[in-house]
């Protein structure tokens, strides 16, 4: 069979010299559209979304905490602030809005600090101005890691979250209250992941919790709370919406947004599984039987010699009431036996001691001060009163002592015993800034405004901690903030030569006139006896005087005192049964025995590695990220 071929069609040959033909022009509309996208790829949201965001997790947050103190909220307080992580593109004045939402925040939640002092007040702003720092850096931080990095948001917020939390509590000498997972407290099997990494697992655990929900929420409410620029469209141009474009100016990386949520419930799952696992491995067996004594001074009072004896007589009071209970051991609160205890180099002479005398003092007054170091009187008094109790006692004390250079002055917990009277002593170690002393004080004079110490005062640190043996049992007094410091708390215990039965916390809240934060210093506490799985008592001024047991609950004691109550129809329990928070500004004893814990810690052996490496990680992105290129 023939085939026809096709004849073949030359294309014709432009002559040398001619340009060869151009796409057609793009028409006007199709201009407009892309010079519309572009603009929603560089031009920046307004700034309301910003602030909704901000001010709606500073409320939250500030709602998680004491005095409202409903911990669920913390679940979902992050959510507004990490939408802003979010989004590709920072909102206008972005980063300053968060400040200044973090800052509201600080001053709300931290205004207990103006009570000690109007001084204080400028400690509260400072205080204030320094933690807000944190709420910017989180963000600038996690948005690094997410659009620079691609790292997953399930993973970058709560590595992020809790860098910054060990950061700020190590930072110049730390400040660890307010850390999310403390929001957690009221529900002991979410937080006893804290003797494996400390109370940062909890906070890890409830940011990841926080970052599941907000990859969640639909693009279309990102576009409703403005995080986007307006972009408006062409009605041809209908298939490029406003919420396609917002789709891609976002970070939401959950495209499989069930494996995120199954990812997050299993973390929640097993750390829940771990907490009714090890409170079930725990055999509470009764330890000593403690009495706490609580007397209820404001601070202002604890400064005027004309109190002390008021002070010591309402103490020495509540020691007899606990007594009748028969207690192995009784505790007073932080520096409630009001004179010091004066111990003076045996090589220094009496013009030495004469010359370092205060310089208000004059003639007959020096010549008296003088003596005070020679008299047994304070020790004399120390040792009757643990002989008319019949039992040991730990006791707050100021400790002065005379060198040759100067006299140093101490926060100390005395132990006395009514055989040999003061047998031991533990000094403060970490000390309280601008409140105990003034750094570079000497240097730069004008930052004794900052504290409400007067210029010649301020305590040194304490050289190592103590542990006292008292029968068959071991304890290891704290004094104040201490117990509020995981890594000073957790090096105590792993630096111990045995294990510690019962750490003693002596306290004086009586600066902050009964407000929230003597409840979040009692939180705060709760956490370092689930990392080291050590109980506590803590005697404190005001209250509230508490015993915790190993797994961080406040155990109700077997007794309780109300000594300003004048009928049985009057006195009040350790608990408000209206409101079930715990009783302060009363003067007031608890007797109970401690519930020793069998159980032990990894956290003690391994310490800070966990939230070390998520802050090294942290630094990591603040080091390199900005010199890498943002994810196409």
């Amino acid at each position: 069979m023939a085939t026809e071929t096709m004849p073949q069609q030359q294309l014709p040959i432009p002559p040398a010299g001619t340009t060869p033909p151009q796409r057609p022009a793009a028409t006007s509309r199709e201009q407009s559209v892309r010079e519309l996208i572009d603009s929603a790829r560089t031009a920046p949201a307004g700034v309301l979304g910003g602030v909704a965001c901000s001010f709606a997790t500073a409320g939250l947050l500030w709602a998680s905490f004491t005095p409202v103190d409903f911990g669920p909220l913390a679940w979902i307080a992050l959510v507004p602030l990490l939408l802003l992580v979010r989004i590709e593109r920072p909102t206008r004045l972005m980063y300053p809005v968060v400040y200044v939402a973090g800052l509201v925040w600080s001053v709300f939640t931290l205004q207990w600090m103006r009570l000690g002092d109007p001084s204080m007040y400028v400690a509260l702003a400072a205080l204030s101005l320094y933690v807000a720092m944190y709420s910017p850096a989180f963000v600038a931080l996690a948005r690094t890691a997410v659009h620079r990095f691609s790292v997953p948001l399930l993973i970058a917020v709560p590595v992020v979250w809790v860098g910054l939390e060990y950061l700020r509590a190590t930072l110049m000498t730390g400040f660890a209250w307010y850390f999310l997972g403390h929001t957690q407290y009221a529900f002991p099997e979410i937080t006893q992941v804290s003797d494996l990494v400390g109370a940062y697992g909890v906070s890890f655990i409830v940011a990841m919790g926080a970052a599941c929900l907000a990859g969640l929420i639909p693009t279309a409410w990102l576009e409703r709370l403005r995080l986007f620029p307006p972009v408006k469209l062409p009605d041809d141009y209908s298939h490029l919406s406003p919420e396609g474009l917002a789709e891609n100016r976002s970070r939401a990386d959950f495209k499989r947004p069930w494996l995120n949520v199954a990812v997050t419930l299993s973390v929640v799952a097993v750390a829940l599984a771990y907490g009714a696992v090890r409170r079930g491995q725990a055999e509470f067996v009764d330890g000593p039987r403690v009495g706490l004594v609580q007397g209820n001074f404001p601070s202002s009072l604890k400064h005027d010699t004309d109190e002390y004896p008021h002070i010591f007589q309402v103490h020495d009071a509540l020691t007899g009431m606990a007594v009748q209970h028969q207690p192995d051991l009784i505790v007073w609160p932080e520096t409630m036996f009001r004179w010091p205890l004066q111990i003076l180099d045996p090589d220094l002479d009496e013009a030495q001691l004469q010359a370092m005398a205060p310089p208000q003092l004059q003639g007959a007054q020096q010549y008296r001060w003088v003596d005070s170091w020679k008299d047994p009187a304070v020790r004399q008094t120390l040792t009757e009163l643990s002989q008319r109790a019949g039992t040991p006692m730990i006791v707050g004390i100021d400790t002065w002592i005379a060198g040759k250079d100067r006299i140093r002055a101490y926060n100390s917990a005395a132990f006395v015993t009514p055989q040999q009277g003061i047998s031991n002593r533990y000094d403060k170690m970490h000390r309280v800034i601008f409140g105990e002393y003034v750094p570079l004080r000497d240097e730069l004079p004008w930052l004794q405004a900052f504290s409400p110490i007067p210029a010649e005062y301020g305590l040194e640190k304490g050289e190592s901690a103590k542990l006292l043996n008292h029968g068959d049992w071991t304890m290891s007094p704290i004094i104040c903030f201490e117990d509020t410091v995981p890594q000073l708390v957790r090096g105590i215990a792993a630096g111990a030569d045995q294990k510690i039965d019962v750490f003693v916390n002596l306290t004086n809240d009586g600066w902050f006139a009964g407000s929230s934060e003597l409840d979040k210093h009692l939180i705060t506490a709760s956490f370092r006896c689930i990392e080291t799985r050590t109980p506590m008592v803590r005697a404190v001024n005001t209250g509230c005087s508490a015993i915790i047991d190993g797994d961080g609950v406040v155990r109700e004691p077997e007794v309780f005192i109300d000594a300003d109550a004048e009928t049985a129809e009057e006195a009040k329990s350790f608990r408000d049964p209206k409101t079930g928070r715990w009783t302060r500004s009363l003067n007031a004893a608890l007797v109970a025995n401690v519930p020793l814990d069998n159980r032990t810690s990894v956290y003690v052996r391994t310490g800070d590695w966990f939230a070390q490496s998520c802050c090294l990680a942290t630094l990591f992105c603040c080091i390199v990220g900005p010199f890498r290129r943002k994810r196409d």
